[in-house]
């Protein structure tokens, strides 16, 4: 999976749109190759971006878990925690 797009479901706060289009918007590079497309290729770009954070959201929204919700706070630490130490072996 892409490093840049991050687990949207159960958190406490929820997700917000802006996260969503992150997400939307790196999917989209992702797959289509291009970090900016060109004049050419930016409708069906943006197109694409629009229509996946819309499904997105949906399926945000019909996802059910009974597990609690996870802290922003704490899974940033956690992730933070593993940059580190990935990072440092690398840099040995």
């Amino acid at each position: 999976m892409c490093r840049n797009i991050k687990p949207l479901f159960n958190f406490e706060p929820p997700v917000t749109d802006d996260e969503v289009h992150a997400a939307s918007l790196q999917f989209v590079r992702k797959v289509s190759g291009y970090n900016s497309p060109s004049q050419a290729n930016a409708a069906a770009f943006e197109r694409a971006v629009d229509e996946i954070a819309e499904v997105t959201r949906r399926l945000m929204a019909d996802l059910t878990t009974a597990a609690p919700p996870k802290d922003r706070a704490i899974e940033a630490q956690k992730a933070r925690a593993r940059a580190e130490k990935r990072f440092a072996s690398q840099a040995g």
